[in-house]
This record gives C-alpha cells, sequence and structure tokens, in this order.
C-alpha cells in the first residue's frame, strides 16, 4: 500500500474516532466544542401563592388549616390586637405543627403584620416607646415562626413633617432590628397618604431604608389600594408604575403585595378597601397584577371586606384569573 493512501486512511480513522468521543453523551469534549446543552425551551409555571388575612385567636396551626380550607396556600395574621396590647408567647407544639402543614401542603411565606397603633414617628414619647418595643417583641417572635415575613405601616409624621418622621421610623427599626434572631424580611408598606401618613411615596420610602442600618432584611409590600390611592395609576400604567419603583427602591425589595381593590378613585389619599372586581380597580387590572412577570412570584395577600366564605370565593375568582 503506498504510503500516500495509508496516511489517508489514518486520517479518516483519527477524524472518526474523534467524531465518536465528542458527539458522545456525556463527554467533556463535548461543551467545550459546541458549547453548554440548552434546556428545552418551555415556561416553567410559577405557584400562585394567594391568602387572606385571618385571626390568631386559635393558633398558627388553625390558620394555617382555615387558610388550605379556603383554597389558600399562605396567610396574613396579626401578632397581637391590632389597635395595641400585648402579644402570647408562642407555643412549640402549635409552631412545630404550622411548619408541618406548611410542608406538606405547599406553602408560601406567611405575613405577620404590626398592630395598627405602632408609630415610631409619634409626637408623643409614650406612642414612641410602644412603637419600638413592640416592634422589638414582634420581630423576636416572628423569627421562630416558619418561612414568616413581618410588615408594618411606617406610622404619620402629625404635622412635624416627612424628614423628621423619616428619622424618628429609622430609629426605631434600627432599635427593633438590633438583635440576633430576626425573619427574613421586615416590609414597609406602601401607603395611601391619609392625613400625615408616611410612605405615600416610593421616596419616602426609599428614605427610611437608606436610614436604616439592616438593610440586607428590609423589604416593601405594595398594597394596591394604598397605591392607587396615592397616586400611581396601576390601572392604566402598570408597567410605568413598576419602573418608578424600580429607579427608586429597586424591585428587589419588593417582597409581598397587599392584593385590594379600592373605594375611591386614584389619588384620593382615601384607603377605603374594596371587594375584589367590585371597585374602582376592577377585574381588568387585577388580572394584570397577579399574571404580571415581574410581580406573579409574589406572594398576594387579601385584605378586603369579607368574612371567610367571602375571602373563599375571592381566592377561588383570583385563581381562575391566572394564566399559568
Amino acid at each position: 500500500m503506498r504510503a500516500g493512501k495509508r496516511d489517508i486512511i489514518r486520517r479518516e480513522t483519527y477524524f472518526r474516532v474523534l467524531r465518536e468521543i465528542i458527539v458522545k453523551p456525556g463527554s467533556l469534549l463535548r461543551p467545550l466544542i459546541f458549547g453548554p446543552r440548552r434546556a428545552p425551551i418551555h415556561q416553567e409555571k410559577t405557584m400562585f401563592i394567594i391568602g387572606c388575612h385571618l385571626s390568631v385567636s386559635k393558633g398558627f396551626l388553625s390558620m394555617a388549616q382555615t387558610a388550605t380550607a379556603l383554597g389558600g396556600n399562605t396567610f396574613q395574621f396579626f401578632p397581637r390586637n391590632p389597635r395595641g396590647g400585648k402579644s402570647k408567647p408562642l407555643i412549640e407544639e402549635d409552631v412545630e405543627g404550622l411548619a408541618r402543614w406548611m410542608e406538606v401542603h405547599h406553602f408560601g411565606p406567611i405575613l405577620c403584620h404590626g398592630a395598627y397603633t405602632m408609630n415610631g414617628a409619634s409626637t408623643k414619647e409614650g406612642v414612641r416607646d410602644f412603637a419600638r418595643t413592640a416592634m422589638r417583641e414582634d420581630l423576636a417572635k416572628t423569627a421562630h415562626l416558619p418561612r414568616c415575613m413581618y410588615n408594618f405601616h411606617p406610622g404619620a409624621h402629625l404635622k412635624q413633617g416627612v424628614e423628621k418622621a423619616t428619622v424618628l421610623i429609622s430609629d426605631m427599626l434600627n432599635y427593633a432590628m438590633d438583635q440576633e434572631e430576626l425573619p427574613k424580611y421586615v416590609l414597609l408598606e406602601t401607603m395611601a397618604g391619609k392625613g400625615t401618613e408616611v410612605g405615600r411615596t416610593f421616596e419616602e420610602l426609599a428614605s427610611i431604608i437608606d436610614r436604616t442600618e439592616r438593610k440586607d432584611r428590609l423589604g416593601v409590600c405594595l398594597d394596591t389600594c394604598h397605591v392607587y390611592d396615592g397616586g400611581y395609576d396601576i390601572v392604566n400604567d402598570l408597567d410605568g408604575v413598576l419602573r418608578h419603583f424600580d429607579e427608586v427602591i429597586g424591585l428587589s425589595r419588593l417582597h409581598a403585595i397587599h392584593l385590594n381593590d379600592d373605594k375611591n378613585p386614584l389619588g384620593s389619599h382615601k384607603d377605603r378597601h374594596e371587594k375584589i372586581g367590585e371597585g374602582t380597580l376592577g377585574l381588568d387590572a387585577i388580572a394584570r397584577i397577579i399574571n404580571h412577570p415581574l410581580l406573579k412570584g409574589l406572594p398576594f395577600y387579601l385584605e378586603t371586606p369579607n368574612e371567610l366564605p367571602g375571602y373563599k370565593k375571592e381566592i377561588a375568582l383570583l385563581k381562575g384569573l391566572r394564566e399559568d
């Protein structure tokens, strides 16, 4: 056999073996030649986390069971009387039962709502002291609950001015969060701007966050009724509102949605919640909110004027509006 022909055969054999090595599944050379394998093109389904505000009077496991019976997979609760008062200590067996129930029934994060009477920006020292103490106690308590976040109304400046109130609210947060164990996130709620409420603009919330030391644990809960009342048109310009939120605060800090319709028109600063689909937001806007790519993965908590049967109907309605 001529040398030239032998060289051709050797080359053909070499390249045949090389192709087999490269193409073979699991080959270490394959990604170097062709790049990493791409995942199949499909849209992963996002779990719809939906629930409502429930009474803590019968314990945490009872709330979780009620949430499931209503068709939900999360819930919100007050850690104490919403107008103030003492907080009951946790019962270990109840917390363990809650954790098991949440795991078996695929719950999303639950949400603790601070008392309405907490005003760290009050002109009265006694009121400020209660807010600081209550929040510190609440955070210590919720740190021991499974997948629990903490949400609160920033407060009211009572004609002292937003700037002074911002300093006082940040001081309260710095005091309350100065402890080893905390819930995953402490959330400032967007407010309607009723009276002298602080938090009616994204800029006011950002100012509080900027002055607070534990920024790694701070976030925002967006209330759909409040932001609409505050002048943010989430009905006709949801994308624009979210873009503005991202520019001022950052969407990475948005961890929860209070899903409420509104009794009043845009910018009314009234804070009057309405049942889903019966207010000025309407079903179309609500559907866009729960299906928006930037929001659909967040937990949604209903605070509409309902009893349990009404919440059950709303949860079923909202599930029907989800597009995935």
